[in-house]
């Protein structure tokens, strides 16, 4: 091993040697593998790739404008801008090269140099780009005849995408069912044994068989560290088995060992197999570079050098540049930007695709992929296994998923148990007569909406897992149906539980008819309607690119469905113009059949108001039925077929409902899978930076500017010329860096946390110091603990147990600590429609002191823009990861972000340099010099740092796994100190070898001895000189004066000014957030003119009065769709507060909240104003304007009610699903017990008593009520009348004197002198109506309105108060 390294570089070039090609451990098992296949006689799947004149054109960045709230009304603007033709961009220029089976090659190129384009273009992704043009050949065969075989080119993307619940190997599992070859050597036992040593093999091959059982985890899920995950992506792509295998910057957060223990095994298998592997690295160190066999180097698109590995240093050498001796070869060439000629032996290799080896291994390459290929597998598939292997594994892993996040299925389960036991109680023991019907009626509603709104989280639900699919599919795993059909399999258990539970509940507490017959079909209707509408909202979402789009339809949907069931407006009462609706709504059908089901062949008495005349004296024989559908004249009871009749239902209907659910339900699915199988990842889709309309013009100006100015641009952004111009202006910018005087120290260090397994150390007894002008390395393997120190001394830990202490200046950490030391953390969270500068600018006017003027911070922004060379980008949207800044873009915000904060303790940086290439990382670390020779104290962790990256540390505290510390001191000039230690204890670096990667591989990799290298430390003399040395340290600065004098504050500024700049963002964010605003906009709107349209120009009779009842409880439910889009929003802003922004104290979680809903304001009046003008006229309420103000007023004030409601669900909700879960039930609760679903006096008494008075819906409904119906007259239609006969030839008038005198005061009898067929109508006017409603005076309309005002301002005020809970104060050592 140690020959290997000592070969790396010194003179001979010559390391192509076999010994370091077959130094991979895992080598030997590749070539059984191998030999194997040939045994069986399986053809080798060889084909190898050539391009020439490539080019691509992608629009370019400038031609995007982000438009604003109201510059996207600005038509005119708009329309002449649209017959621009948007210029295009060169991404790649006339690029060519070749690899062979068995080759590899590296790209180099600074980022935004076309690297990832160009593997894109290998890996035959054309989406996205405007023109491509040139031959790329796979074997001999065309990019499009290669698109058949899209499972064996593939391409190892920079984003890591992963269900985050499931574990390790479960992910593996899942991709290698889906690889198993259809003929298999004889070797094998079974498919699965083959499967499962493939799998254990991929796990062993990188390293990380001790995760297999941890849960992959993401940003916001704990799960394997960083650069495990990246890893788990690796051997992933390695399960596709692939010919080509394109790598985009694989090894980005993998330590340095890791690192070329991947590359060893990409060359084992490229040789073994006869794989072509292209391969773009950034900070690639010389053990890695000497593995290729070419190298590419990129510039701007161009190519500047191709041609083979040995003759790149060379070839740029004899061209006058020079390679310092240890430097990074890739480094030098990535810095090289001369556009030279390609060396003309590499043009023979272009004739390669015509030549016939090409042929023949094409021939044999089709013949192996048809081998391997399931029989029953169409010919073009890109598909391995057979269509139901597909459906099986997908089953399986949608179990795991669901598993894997027990807790939302739980609140799933949960919610319909609470959901039903609450609707049970409010419809609780329905009569068997009149008063009944309404209240069964209503139960049989709620059933199907409950059943439905749980549906609606299957929207939320398909753009989680989306980007993971969109990765299998280009991997060719599974067919998308075989996902539709695994999502259709696991749901069936799941609804069979919650219809279950909620049928037995809520149909035995309400009391349905007491047959099993009956019951048990009840039960199956739910279990078809709930399949139908789960499909339905999957179609929905499946259907849209955005989560946007999909939101606002399915939110329109459910409330037309809704509407149309006939229980609001029954069939005969239908508009014709919207009436079809009915038709096209699964609900409907399956109310018809829950109403059928449960009145046929029933006899309903007729009793209280709707029993004419009653009282002392009166007899069922001389009465009749008013009001009660179906009714026939002078009969006291209704029959339920005629009932149903009256609702234009029937019993015959039942049966064929139920199979038009079901047909229904095929049709959504097959509308899933159809557009399942036409998604698109959004790199796909276009342009990414981009310009906020209001800044166009700066960015104009600068654009003139720069077209004199591009030489010398181009020559500073390679950061070959700079360090002349950072000379010159090093004295002036020295002066407006900070300067800092306190030490910060460490001791006797120690984390635990708890685990289902127990107790786990991740830091055991470290200690250390950072002192000003100090540039501090923390160095270890991935998991040692690197991270977790980081967080610790940074005070960002809120769970585990921290030991030890940690001090300034040897005294306890002060209150403004968190906030006067910046961490950069590894995950770059920002706001995504703030631009640079205003990110930059947000952070140095909230964090510099409250002393220093605002247009001195300001200046300091400018000079951290230009030290960070962001000004090219200062004015650009920083975007969502994948659509915005790139990668290394936004590290660069990240550490602009914190900088600014001027912080005057320490800087800490978690890994500024994964994801730079060497430049940029060179750049970035040259920069944490400089800082720290002004006297900044910096303590930053790195991996992969090349030897002359290593050279700018000064100290170093190197962890092994479990955070054991194994050096902690000085590095020395060139890394004598801790070469000299290592070379001490038994290993010793090689000259020429990357002292760096040495210590690691010494630490945790293949050279480790055996030794415990923590047990060495602690022996050493080296140790014992620190603990003096750091307890000298402590005493030393404890007895100065502190350096750095802590203001008292916890925040720099005082909370008014947070709160002025914090809302200030939120509003330009809203602003900005067009899809937003106008979604919400546009949902106000289109369900206003539906409910107006609905209900439109109501009438006067008694039935209409129940129509004005509903169409003003339907505003109610503008409420559902816009909590669906407030609460991601929310989230997402509270995740950007907490991963950064709180524990780095920036502002205070009260100006968070108060500028989120400040935010909110004018959009919400703009859209109770858009409401009540679609509505209010159309349904034909009142025109006074003493009403119609009144109503206006309450509905505006309603829309502040909603949005506080949802943002204090949002405010504690852990994520977005379970905020979308949690909806249905506090709706639900809420719309149940307002007196509309069940009127007042029937509410059971244990509601009746506090949860109707505590529900604002009820208020809303109250004054709405009261200004819209009160005094309005009443006339009975026909069917209305009550029509009997009076007994003995009574006058009707006579008859009935007691009655219209007591029970029946509200009454009008129409012909009083009649003798035969009393014609009464049981009510005169609107306000006799609204008193069974419990609204008995006029100025409960008032008395309501000024509750709901109230309920407004509670609604908010729980805003805060949830949020308070939440904010968890951090750690602190004990």
């Amino acid at each position: 091993m140690a020959s290997e390294s000592a070969e790396t570089l010194g003179g001979t070039q010559g390391a192509h040697d076999t010994l370091s090609r077959d130094t991979w451990v895992l080598k030997h098992k590749v070539e059984t593998v191998r030999d194997r296949e040939r045994a069986a006689q399986l053809p080798p799947r060889q084909l190898g790739i050539t391009w020439q004149n490539l080019t691509v054109r992608a629009a370019s960045a400038q031609a995007a404008l982000h438009e604003n709230f109201l510059s996207q009304f600005n038509i005119p603007k708009l329309a002449s801008e649209s017959r621009r033709k948007s210029p295009l961009r060169t991404i790649l220029d006339n690029s060519h090269g070749c690899v062979k089976p068995g080759e590899m090659l590296l790209v180099l190129g600074r980022p935004g140099s076309g690297c990832t384009t160009l593997l894109n273009m290998l890996a035959n992704k054309r989406r996205g780009y405007a023109e491509v043009s040139g031959d790329v050949h796979y074997g001999s065969m065309t990019a499009h005849d290669a698109e058949k075989y899209r499972g064996q080119i593939v391409m190892n993307t920079e984003d890591e995408l992963f269900f985050p619940t499931l574990t390790v190997q479960q992910t593996m599992d899942f991709a290698t069912r889906l690889k198993v070859p259809f003929h298999l050597p004889a070797e094998y036992q079974s498919k699965e044994s083959y499967r499962t040593e493939m799998r254990d093999f991929l796990l062993e091959s990188m390293g990380i068989e001790h995760t297999r059982d941890t849960v992959v985890g993401n940003e916001f899920v704990r799960g394997v560290s960083g650069g495990e995950r990246k890893r788990v992506s690796i051997i992933e792509c390695m399960a596709t088995r692939g010919s080509v295998f394109c790598w985009d910057n694989s090894t980005r957060g993998l330590d340095a060992s890791t690192a070329l223990e991947y590359a060893k095994a990409v060359r084992a298998m490229t040789d073994v197999l006869g794989l072509a592997s292209i391969v773009t690295l950034y900070q690639a160190g010389n053990g890695i570079y000497n593995l290729f066999d070419k190298v590419l180097v990129l510039d701007e698109g161009k190519e500047v050098y191709y041609g083979s590995m040995k003759e790149a240093l060379p070839f740029m050498e004899d061209l006058g540049f020079i390679c310092q001796p240890g430097a990074n070869i890739a480094d030098f060439l990535t810095g090289v930007t001369v556009p030279s000629l390609v060396s003309r032996r590499m043009a023979e290799e272009y004739s390669y695709p015509s030549t016939d080896e090409a042929a023949e291994n094409t021939k044999l390459f089709r013949e192996g992929v048809k081998l391997e290929k399931d029989k029953g597998l169409n010919q073009n598939s890109p598909l391995t296994v057979g269509f139901l292997a597909q459906v099986k594994a997908c089953i399986g892993r949608q179990y795991q998923i669901i598993w894997g996040d027990k807790a939302t299925f739980y609140i799933k389960q949960a919610a319909t148990v609470i959901q039903a036991l609450i609707t049970g109680s409010l419809f609780y023991n329905a009569p068997g007569n009149s008063a009944g019907l309404f209240i069964k009626a209503g139960a049989c509603f709620f059933a199907l909406l409950f059943n439905s709104l749980i549906s609606m989280s299957e929207v939320t639900e398909s753009f989680q897992g989306r980007p993971v699919l969109l990765k299998h599919k280009s991997f060719a795993y599974f067919h998308p149906a075989a996902f539709c059909i695994a999502q259709i399999a696991a749901d069936i258990p799941v609804i069979l539980v919650q219809v279950t539970m909620l049928s037995i509940i809520l149909y035995f507490m309400v009391g349905l008819t007491m047959s099993a017959g009956i019951f048990f079909t009840f039960w199956i209707l739910l279990v078809a309607l709930s399949m139908c509408m789960t499909a339905l909202f999957r179609a929905i979402g499946a259907a849209f690119d955005t989560f946007d789009g999909a939101s606002k339809i399915s939110g329109l949907v459910i409330n037309s469905f809704i509407m149309y069931t006939g229980y609001m407006i029954i069939k005969p009462q239908m508009h014709p113009w919207l009436g079809w609706i009915f038709w096209i709504n699964p609900l409907a059908y399956g109310f018809d059949a829950l109403l059928s089901n449960e009145f046929h062949g029933k006899t309903i008495q007729c009793v209280g108001t709707s029993l004419v005349p009653v009282g002392p004296g009166y007899s069922e024989d001389n009465a009749a039925c008013a009001g009660v559908g179906g009714a026939v004249p002078g009969q006291s009871f209704v029959t339920g077929d005629d009932y149903l009749a009256y609702l234009s239902y029937d019993h015959s209907h039942l049966w064929r409902n139920f199979g038009i659910l079901w047909a229904w339900w095929v049709f959504f699915v097959a509308v899933t899978i159809f557009f399942t199988a036409r998604w698109r990842s959004s790199s796909e889709r276009g342009p990414s930076l981009l310009i906020p309309r209001e800044h166009a013009h700066i960015t104009d100006a600068q654009r003139q500017t720069d077209e004199e100015g591009q030489a010398t641009e181009k020559g500073g952004r390679k950061g070959e010329a700079q360090t002349s111009s950072d000379d010159s202006d090093g004295s002036d910018r020295d002066t407006s860096l900070i300067r800092n005087t306190s030490v910060f120290t460490w001791k006797n260090l120690s984390y635990v946390v708890k685990t289902p397994s127990g107790d786990r150390t991740l830091l055991d007894n470290v200690q250390g110091w950072v002192k000003p002008g100090m540039l501090g390395a923390l160095m270890g393997s991935s998991g040692a603990g690197k991270t977790t120190l980081l967080d610790v001394l940074a005070q960002r830990k809120t769970d585990g147990t921290i030991r030890g202490s940690i001090m300034v200046d040897g005294r306890p950490l002060p209150v403004s600590f968190q906030r006067s030391a910046g961490y950069c953390e590894q995950l770059d969270v920002h706001e995504p429609y703030a631009t640079v500068r205003e990110a930059l600018e947000f952070s140095a006017l909230l964090r510099q002191s409250r002393d220093t003027p605002r247009e001195e911070k300001l200046r300091y922004v400018d000079t951290i823009i230009n030290l960070l060379e962001l000004h090219d980008l200062a004015d650009t949207l920083i975007g969502q990861v994948g659509a915005g800044l790139s990668v290394e873009q936004r590290k660069r915000v990240t550490i602009g972000v914190e900088l600014v904060s001027k912080p005057s303790i320490l800087i800490f940086l978690d890994e500024p340099t994964s994801g730079l290439d060497g430049q940029s990382a060179y750049n970035t670390v040259r920069f944490l010099r400089k800082l720290a020779d002004v006297g900044q104290a910096v303590l930053v962790t790195i991996h992969q740092p090349s030897a002359q990256l290593f050279a700018q540390f000064d100290t170093l505290l190197l962890l092994a796994k479990g955070g054991k510390t194994v050096y902690f001191g000085d590095i020395g000039e060139n890394a004598a100190t801790v070469k000299q230690y290592f070379t001490r204890y038994g290993a010793p670096c090689p000259a020429e070898a990357n002292p760096a990667e040495h210590m690691i591989d010494v630490v945790s990799g293949h050279l480790s001895q055996g030794k415990d290298w923590n047990q060495v430390w602690l022996s050493s003399p080296e140790h014992d000189t620190v603990s003096k040395e750091l307890d000298h340290i402590i005493e030393d600065a404890a007895s100065k004066l502190p350096g750095t004098v802590d203001d008292g504050h916890e925040f720099a500024q005082p909370l008014w000014e947070q709160t002025k700049l914090v809302t200030h963002r939120m509003n330009v964010s809203l602003f900005r957030n067009t899809d937003y605003v106008n979604n919400k906009l546009m949902l106000h709107i289109t369900q206003a003119l539906f409910n107006g349209f609905s209900f439109w120009m109501i009438g006067d009779s008694v039935g209409d009065l129940q129509l004005k009842l509903f169409t003003i409880f339907n505003f109610i439910f503008v409420l559902p769709g816009a909590l669906a889009q407030l609460q991601p929003l929310f989230i997402h802003r509270r995740e950007i507060f907490e991963t950064r922004e709180k524990k780095s104290k920036t502002y205070s979680w009260v100006a968070f909240v108060t500028g989120l809903i400040v935010s909110e304001i004018p959009y919400l009046c703009i859209c109770a104003v858009l409401y009540f003008a679609c509505w209010y006229y159309t349904v034909g309420l009142p025109h006074s304007s003493t009403r119609a103000g009144a109503t206006f007023f309450v509905m505006l004030i309603y829309e502040f009610v909603y949005t506080g409601i949802g943002q204090f669900i949002a405010a504690y909700a852990p994520n977005e699903v379970f905020a979308s879960l949690a909806n249905p039930l506090l709706v639900g609760i809420l719309v149940s017990f307002c007196g509309v679903l069940v009127p007042y006096p029937q509410i059971q008494a244990f509601w009746r008593y506090w949860i109707y008075w505590m529900n604002p819906f009820n208020y809303l409904m109250g004054s709405m009520l009261v200004f819209g119906l009160w005094d309005t007259p009443v006339q009975c239609t026909d069917a209305e009348f009550a029509t009997f006969d009076p007994p003995n030839n009574a006058t009707c008038a006579d008859y009935l004197a007691d009655y219209l005198h007591g029970a029946g005061a509200t009454a009008t009898l129409v012909n009083p002198d009649a003798t035969a067929g009393c014609k009464v109508c049981s009510f005169s006017s609107g306000q006799d109506y609204l008193r069974t409603l419990n609204l008995m005076e006029y100025y409960y309309g008032w008395r309501d309105a000024a509750i709901v005002v109230i309920f407004a301002f509670s609604s908010y005020a729980l805003v805060y108060a949830l949020m308070k809970l939440r904010t968890k104060t951090s750690k602190t050592a004990e």
